[in-house]
């Protein structure tokens, strides 16, 4: 799948009513302006596939990413603080928590952390009801490349003991760099197989 990345195409962005692509399906979630369109354009090796912006709140519907015969990719409406108005924030609950319930072709939904910053309730809520319905997950420390070695190596620890994670479950990544690139790459295709 990794190899045929960049063959990936914009499908469209929904709100309701998301086609069935008759592919198996990756969802990205995590805060806003945790780095969820910068990993990726940094998944796929490109640069504006997905748009990134340093205002938070830029996803608002769920934008969907075809790999032609291989794979869905599903970028999520970030949560907690955005500057939209009220209204569109509290619609992206209901919006976000549809599609994770009834997608049948969900085969990994990727969380995303910000390493500088503690995990909030929210990603503790997102990871229980994962875990509550059986929809495989795994916890991606994103912007690693900002600390040194010393500091990233407690702030993954502190991840890990926040979230209950085993080491295996928490991968460090870096758009910048590509680190974690491989690593995430390989989960997401033994998901997939798995599924």
């Amino acid at each position: 799948m990794r190899n045929q990345a960049a063959r990936i195409e914009f499908v469209g962005s929904f709100r309701t009513d998301l086609p069935d692509l008759g592919l198996p399906e990756v969802a990205f979630a995590g805060r806003s302006n945790v780095g969820k369109s910068s990993l990726l354009n940094a998944l796929v090796r490109r640069r504006s596939l997905a748009r990134t912006g340093q205002t938070p709140g830029r996803t608002q519907s769920i934008n969907l990413f075809r790999i032609p015969d291989h794979l869905v990719l599903a970028d999520l409406p970030g949560y907690g603080f955005a500057r939209v108005p009220e209204h569109v924030r509290l619609a992206w609950k209901p919006m976000v928590e549809g599609y994770l319930g009834a997608r049948d072709t969900l085969m990994l939904v990727v969380v995303l952390v910000d390493v500088r910053r503690d995990p909030g309730a929210d990603d503790g809520s997102l990871l229980w009801g994962l875990t509550e319905t059986r929809i495989p997950s795994v916890v991606v420390a994103t912007k690693v490349d900002k600390l040194s070695k010393q500091q990233r190596q407690r702030r993954l620890a502190a991840i890990r003991r926040a979230l209950h994670l085993r080491p295996e479950q928490l991968v460090a990544f870096s758009a910048r760099t590509g680190e974690g690139y491989d690593q995430l790459w390989d989960k997401i295709e033994a998901a997939v197989r798995e599924g």
